[in-house]
């Protein structure tokens, strides 16, 4: 036996060095594989020329020599706005072209991320105000109900033709849903002379998806993923979503499924609009985020609107931020560059994308809370917060459990108490519903949710202290989110009753909620790490449950009996960055001679929603 282990483990000395030898021929002859390599940014400054995107000879020099080693070295070229390059680069490689003249920064290609109908009403329809004052400043003959500004909004595509009017160019980084009605060009005047931006050609899209309103949308495929995403076309909904709150046209009898009921319609309908589609499945190469604001500036954008930015804590120094550099080329041409601000508040120094020459933007609520309370005994009522469509009776007829006496046989406790993943023995879940503690926030009402499903059980009281009116979307399943307090006159039910019964309602919206606005929980918070003398976010708007155009294969769960929605509702920073983008697209048609920094100055010191409810005039100071 002892003979048969030492020939073992010899055998196995024998595959390990066979593997290290492996390893190390692999890594000598890698020095000349692509696959070896990793994407590094190259940053250069300022452009040669943005108007011939001619390079400049040190930039010529640097790409010349990598596409003598390779022809598909070079990722990415950014010649427009700002001189640059992106390629497969050793460590080696990287460390000495960082030496080079005329070479700022080298840094490995950053990955970031999407910062995930009565906002309008509730800052008081500001859009009559300022129209009004727009007709003021423009000339009377004007029959267009076009403008000729161009929000661009860098995000994950376009989606689906709306009745939305645009005519400010807004620079959307996100992918397009096309056919939404949101993106109609009904009324819109010619696309304006000046625009030097395209319509990008893929599987799934052509020239003829853009039209007056959608004047043009591009996308930067990366090979190493999905082909699926080579395109402009919005997969996920979040860049058709934020693109609409900007820009989209008045579309009438718009809901979600019955729920925020209204005409829909974004910050400037008559603006135009450009998307540049630089995320794939929530992650967005830093280096297609250059490529886009190097377009965007060539294209002729007023308005750069990105709802997305790095992780807090692990954002870079200016000189390595991707959004930072883009958005100081583009500011330096006169472009408004509006960011979200992050979702990792309430904790302080959260905030991301705080440059000082970026618009940041917080994200605030609304007065509209979905409520989906808790019926028990004797029609009494706990109040509920959560968006779903509960197919439960409105009387209490079902069986209510507290899911510690729910325990499976070998689950600890405390973790049938928080509902973890098999936890819930089905024999005594099934057919009730499950009340859920919520003391642990990193484990979500939808995972609970989950867990309560494979137990059988047919809703979910989830005690979680709800951020009233933060409302998540739970589809059709009953789930709804009660306060702690609520939960000890619920619990005393149950402990008290041999039958205990409950039902969970459908949810309906709740209109003129008090107070609002107030900052949601969830929005990041300053100073900026950058410096602490940078004040951050600059500004906050609507960005809780917010009801805008969505893509046409998504939308969450379908209720029974009714057909996919054209609209969702979503939170977000990302959210609340569309409302300042439409915001200062206006501003910038009123006012054309006004920089960047001029109208930044506007928006802050007179307040999005005090100049919009109180309909003062925007004056920078």
């Amino acid at each position: 036996m002892k003979g048969e282990k030492q020939a073992w483990l010899l055998f196995l000395c024998h595959i390990v060095l066979l593997l290290v030898s492996i390893s190390s021929s692999s890594g000598e002859g890698g020095n000349e594989s692509s696959n070896e390599r990793e994407v590094y940014i190259v940053y250069m400054g300022a452009a040669a020329d943005s108007t011939k995107g001619s390079l400049r000879s040190d930039h010529a020099y640097l790409l010349n020599s990598l596409l003598t080693r390779s022809e598909k070295a070079v990722v990415r070229n950014y010649r427009h706005g700002f001189s640059g390059f992106a390629a497969r680069l050793t460590k080696e490689e990287a460390d000495s072209i960082s030496q080079k003249p005329g070479v700022v920064s080298v840094f490995p290609d950053p990955i970031l991320k999407l910062h995930t109908t009565r906002s309008w009403d509730f800052l008081k329809s500001y859009q009559t105000t300022l129209k009004r004052q727009h007709n003021s400043y423009t000339s009377s003959n004007s029959s267009s109900s076009s403008s000729d500004i161009v929000i661009g909004v860098l995000d994950t595509g376009y989606g689906f033709k709306s009745p939305f009017s645009f005519s400010t160019n807004i620079l959307s980084v996100i992918r397009i849903w096309p056919e939404a009605a949101s993106f109609s060009d009904k009324g819109m005047g010619p696309i304006p002379s000046r625009w030097k931006g395209t319509c990008m050609k893929s599987f799934d899209f052509n020239s003829s998806h853009c039209n007056r309103k959608l004047i043009g949308a591009r996308y930067y495929p990366d090979p190493s993923k999905d082909e699926d995403y080579a395109t402009p076309r919005d997969k996920d909904g979040h860049g058709t979503h934020v693109a609409s709150i900007a820009a989209g046209a008045t579309v009438s009898g718009a809901s979600y499924y019955g729920l925020a009921a209204g005409t829909a319609q974004g910050g400037f309908p008559e603006s135009r609009l450009a998307v540049y589609k630089v995320c794939y499945k929530y992650s967005c190469p830093g280096s297609a985020i250059l490529a886009a604001f190097d377009d965007a500036i060539a294209d002729g954008v007023d308005v750069v609107s990105l709802s997305l930015g790095a992780i807090s804590g692990l954002r870079s120094e200016l000189r390595y931020d991707s959004i930072a550099i883009g958005a100081f080329h583009a500011v330096e041409r006169g472009i408004i560059v509006v960011c979200s601000a992050g979702n990792e508040g309430p904790a302080p120094n959260t905030v991301v994308n705080d440059a000082p020459w970026m618009l940041t933007v917080g994200a605030t609520t609304i007065d509209r809370d979905f409520r989906s309370n808790l019926v028990f005994a004797a029609n009494q009522v706990i109040r509920g917060e959560a968006i779903n469509f509960s197919p439960l009776s409105n009387s209490p007829n079902y069986p209510l459990i507290y899911s510690e006496s729910a325990k499976a046989s070998r689950a600890t406790l405390d973790g049938a108490r928080q509902c973890l993943p098999d936890t819930l023995d089905r024999n005594k879940a099934k057919g009730k519903i499950v009340i859920c503690d919520g003391k642990d926030p990193s484990y979500r009402t939808d995972l609970k949710i989950q867990a309560v499903k494979e137990a059988g059980g047919f809703g979910l009281a989830h005690i979680t202290d709800p951020n009233a009116p933060e409302a998540s979307v739970y589809g059709n399943f009953p789930a709804t989110e009660i306060s702690s307090k609520d939960a000890t006159t619920l619990l005393h039910y149950v402990n008290s009753t041999s039958n205990p019964v409950a039902t969970i309602l459908s949810t309906v919206a709740i209109m003129n909620y008090k107070p609002a606005p107030i900052v949601a929980s969830f929005s990041a918070r300053g100073p900026a790490t950058l410096s602490k003398n940078i004040l951050k976010p600059d500004i906050a708007a609507p960005g809780v449950n917010i009801l805008a155009a969505w893509n046409g294969n998504g939308g969450g769960e379908v209720p029974k009996g009714k057909k996919r929605s054209q609209f969702n509702i979503d939170s977000g920073t990302s959210v609340a960055c569309p409302h300042v983008s439409g915001l200062v697209g206006r501003i910038k048609s009123q006012r054309p001679t006004w920089s960047a920094s001029a109208i930044k100055s506007a928006v802050m010191t007179s307040g999005l929603a005090k100049s919009i409810v109180n309909h003062r005039s925007l004056t920078p100071h």
